[in-house]
């Protein structure tokens, strides 16, 4: 998600005169649509040419001389992102742990360079050395705070040993911390569900060459109780009310056995012609329904970057805006609730959009509201403004957010 601070923009002043549109249905970029707002055109003298619904009948911006809007725009800053990583331990799994250990620092480098709040929780079994016959995982400095595979504020290891069948047993297990899954135990691990902020938006990534026990649908949606394979308890799934949204759009992507784009029964194949444990359907289903990215385990060191390149830009592009809006300080260094409208722009096209008194009012309109109608520090857009911006503004994107200053707020 992002959120909002203030940056000085330009002046668009109304073209008296200026002959009023078609209004109609817009197009899916996220900035028009059927009473959704009005759209101007910045032209090259600085001017706006507004169009606007003919049935509306209230002019937008009050477009003559006496009204001039000046535009300060709203910049998109970071918010959290956390990305969960599960890596199997078992005895095949070797080449694969080192691929994650020598990768998850640059991994981390990529989403950093774009400015995002990230976090990474790594669930897996923590050593330097071989453990009998598992292959612990010990990331390095500096995304882990030192040499021990220690944590750092963005860094968190939990510490247990991932069986091939049960990454989504025990990602439910630890992250309640049920029965069986404490720390411990022999599925369990150190608490970690205290990394995971309620802002952020999630991305759960599995590396293994096995199939979950656990079904997609168990995942996200199991009721709570008994573990269906064993005697344990689990919680209920991610997507379940009880978590009060905390996986709301969760992103999930793997690394597994899969070998077919059409056939998900089918294996891959490993440069001596031996074939993973299982092709993953499980996985499949999840990295399909969650808008993931996937990769297959037996290309080896070549699948690496590639899916670790492909995960970072998942986790990218899959960052929101926040709703909320603090509303810079105008060049006249007050501000007149009565005289402030927002508006979507990109490119030469500008949406401003409907005021509205409160959240209930909002409706199914691309709308927004004060915070305070009295001594407002905020803009929040309505839930429909919020997901057309999502569209067109954030990192990589070419739409802005502005806050217009002078002219009487256009209300629906």
């Amino acid at each position: 998600m992002y959120a909002c601070a203030a940056a000085t923009g330009g002046t668009a002043t109304g073209e008296p005169g200026s002959p009023p549109g078609d209004g109609g249905a817009g197009g899916n970029d996220g900035f028009s649509g059927t009473g959704a707002g009005t759209t101007t055109t910045v032209e090259d003298d600085g001017g706006i040419q507004i169009d606007t619904d003919a049935d509306s009948g209230d002019p937008p911006l009050e477009p003559d001389s006496a009204c001039a809007a000046a535009a300060e725009e709203a910049t998109a800053t970071a918010l959290p992102v956390d990305i969960i990583w599960m890596v199997d331990n078992s005895s095949s799994m070797a080449t694969s742990v080192q691929q994650v250990r020598l990768g998850l620092n640059a991994f981390a480098n990529l989403i950093a360079a774009k400015s995002l709040d990230y976090r990474v929780i790594m669930l897996s079994l923590r050593g330097k050395t071989q453990q009998g016959n598992l292959h612990p995982i010990c990331i390095p400095q500096p995304l882990a705070g030192d040499d021990n595979c220690g944590n750092s504020p963005r860094f968190f290891h939990s510490n247990m040993n991932i069986y091939s069948t049960q990454p989504l047993e025990q990602f439910l297990g630890t992250l309640a911390q049920t029965n069986g899954y404490q720390l411990g135990q022999q599925r369990g691990g150190e608490p970690w569900a205290s990394q995971l902020r309620p802002e952020a938006t999630k991305t759960i990534v599995v590396v293994t060459d096995d199939n979950a026990r656990l079904s997609a649908t168990q995942f996200e949606n199991f009721p709570g109780g008994q573990n269906p394979y064993n005697s344990l308890t689990l919680p209920p799934g991610i997507l379940h009310p009880s978590w009060n949204g905390l996986f709301n759009d969760y992103v999930f992507s793997a690394l597994y056995g899969w070998g077919s784009d059409n056939d998900p029964s089918e294996r891959c194949h490993f440069p001596d012609a031996s074939q993973p444990a299982s092709s993953g359907p499980t996985y499949t289903t999840l990295v399909n329904s969650r808008h993931g990215v996937r990769a297959k385990i037996c290309d080896g060191q070549a699948a690496w970057q590639p899916f670790f390149d492909a995960v970072a830009q998942a986790v990218i592009q899959t960052a929101q805006l926040s709703c909320n809006v603090t509303i810079p300080t105008p060049s006249s260094g007050t501000i007149d609730p009565t005289k402030v409208n927002v508006a979507f722009s990109d490119g030469d096209t500008q949406t401003v959009l409907n005021h509205v008194p409160n959240a209930a009012a909002c409706g199914t309109g691309a709308s927004w509201y004060y915070d305070d109608p009295v001594n407002p520090t905020q803009v929040i857009l309505c839930p429909q403004a919020c997901d057309d911006a999502q569209l067109s503004i954030g990192p990589g994107k070419t739409g802005k957010i502005e806050v217009l200053f002078g002219c009487a707020t256009i209300i629906e």
